[in-house]
């Protein structure tokens, strides 16, 4: 009995000693990565404060892939699709903004940094319309969809199996048994609720539908953390659609506890549709191995008339640099007069956070709109930690009260805007595939202001004197939420 019980206590110190060296060894991993010092020590502290837990969530949550090239295949492909012509561009572009306002040409530097770092393609022949709610929205792609001929590029985050995912089924069940070449990408985490039923009826329809990464044992650590936010649907190569919306009952009807769910969201014609089909495809390569050539034909791409410059951009941790990360970054630091802001989810770095500080110190009219009632209570908190040092360095903050306002976009100096899928925060910026519409045009941000102003009337302006009196608790949940803000 006494030998049994020597044995557990050796077998226990071993035990012991092994788990310290794996806790040195993350920790020693997470620092030689040199990542951001705040990230880097946000994941020490968890480690060191709940060690078994938190190896574990670090091997889930905290690696960092970009770095590790664990995406190689997919960044050889997105090179191969969305390199063409760069080169040309960049030189070509001062002849192609000679014919612009002075305001659209102030923002050439934005448009050069996204030719350089992701490849994103200037397109000049735009025509956009702006959908502000998920009816619209619905309604414009359901029509889309049912004139196409060719084929259907689809590709969103969430897909629900209820009575609107339903009614997407059905349409492209029947497309594709009329012979249009049905593409469908879903997300394995996003679209956890998508029941094999439902992705049998439509392969048996002929429809062609995979997972983004899926999350199965034993590499389900390499992919649970990355996952595909982008929402793309392009039809025929003449109808594109980007924003922020998922397909979703909850879009149209809202939810009992929060109200309305209020997004934005883009139709586009033109020459941004194929830039926005790149994108897909190179995707589509990645997922199903099949390559696809975006067809940019004068005939496909029916000319709109209309001039208005536009670059979609694309980010994820398969790509060299934190691309649409850069371009608010570089917006903001560089904006003149004013910045507006509408983001669910605002969990920003350092730089992001400083870059907005000092643009309201600057004197530019920086206003945002974040939520009042959100879906996520931590990320909340989390965004609610930031509005003290926002409001004392001169940002205006506002709460939307009328439901949970779900739009992602940015408006800089009345020329500049961005409507698609990321937030300000870590994950959209660095860990999440994304995609959004860099739009160069005065008409367009006139209409983008429009919503933000129609937006501000259902928000409560954050008044810093009655902000500060909130309740102890509150700040704690706050200041808690933001430690691990850089982790999720």
């Amino acid at each position: 009995m006494l030998l049994t019980g020597n044995i557990m206590t050796v077998l226990l110190d071993v035990l012991a000693i092994l788990w310290v060296l794996t806790v040195i060894s993350v920790c020693l991993m997470i620092v030689t990565e040199n990542g951001n010092p705040v990230k880097t020590l946000s994941w020490l502290l968890v480690i060191l404060f709940i060690p078994v837990a938190g190896v574990i969530i670090y091997m889930f949550f905290g690696r960092n892939y970009r770095k590790e090239k664990i995406y190689t295949r997919k960044s050889l492909t997105d090179i191969g699709r969305l390199s063409d012509n760069i080169s040309l561009q960049v030189t070509s572009l001062p002849a192609v903004l000679a014919e612009e306002s002075e305001a659209v040409r102030s923002k050439a530097h934005l448009m050069h940094l996204m030719l350089k770092n992701n490849r994103s393609l200037l397109t000049v022949d735009n025509s956009i319309r702006l959908l502000i709610n998920g009816r619209e929205t619905f309604s414009a792609m359901l029509e889309a969809i049912a004139s196409s001929e060719n084929y259907v590029h689809l590709e969103f985050y969430r897909i629900e199996p209820d009575n609107l995912g339903t009614e997407f089924k059905e349409l492209l069940k029947r497309k594709a048994k009329e012979g249009v070449k049905v593409r469908v990408i879903y997300d394995d985490v996003g679209s956890w609720n998508i029941h094999n039923a439902y992705l049998r009826e439509m392969r048996t329809a002929g429809v062609q539908i995979f997972p983004f990464m899926p999350v199965r044992f034993p590499s389900f650590s390499s992919k649970m953390n990355y996952r595909n936010h982008r929402k793309i649907l392009v039809v025929d190569g003449k109808t594109g659609f980007v924003g922020g919306i998922n397909i979703a009952d909850k879009y149209i009807h809202g939810l009992p506890d929060l109200g309305p769910w209020i997004d934005t969201h883009l139709r586009l014609e033109g020459e941004s549709v194929a830039a926005l089909d790149r994108v897909f495809i190179a995707d589509w390569d990645f997922l199903s191995g099949e390559e696809l050539t975006p067809d940019i034909s004068p005939e496909i791409n029916r000319k709109t008339g209309k001039r208005c410059l536009v670059q979609v951009a694309s980010s994820g941790p398969d790509t060299d640099w934190a691309t649409i990360m850069q371009v608010y970054f570089s917006a903001i630091a560089t904006s003149k007069s004013s910045i507006y802001l509408t983001s669910p989810y605002f969990s920003p770095d350092e730089s992001m956070l400083t870059a907005i500080k000092t643009a309201a110190l600057s004197g530019v009219d920086v206003r945002m709109i974040f939520p009042e009632k959100s879906d996520s209570i931590l990320t909340n908190w989390n965004t609610r930690s930031y509005i003290s040092e926002l409001l004392e360095a001169g940002v205006r903050v506002y709460l939307y009260g009328k439901g949970f306002i779900h739009s992602k976009y940015l408006l800089v100096d009345g020329v500049f805007s961005s409507v698609g899928s990321p937030n300000v925060d870590v994950r959209s910026f660095d860990l999440d595939f994304e995609v959004t519409a860099l739009i160069y045009d005065e008409d367009f941000a006139s209409r983008l202001g429009a919503v933000f102003s129609e937006d501000l009337k259902n928000c409560t302006e954050v008044i810093i004197s009655e902000w500060v009196k909130r309740r102890r608790m509150e700040r704690y949940k706050e200041s808690l939420a933001r430690i691990f803000g850089p982790l999720y």
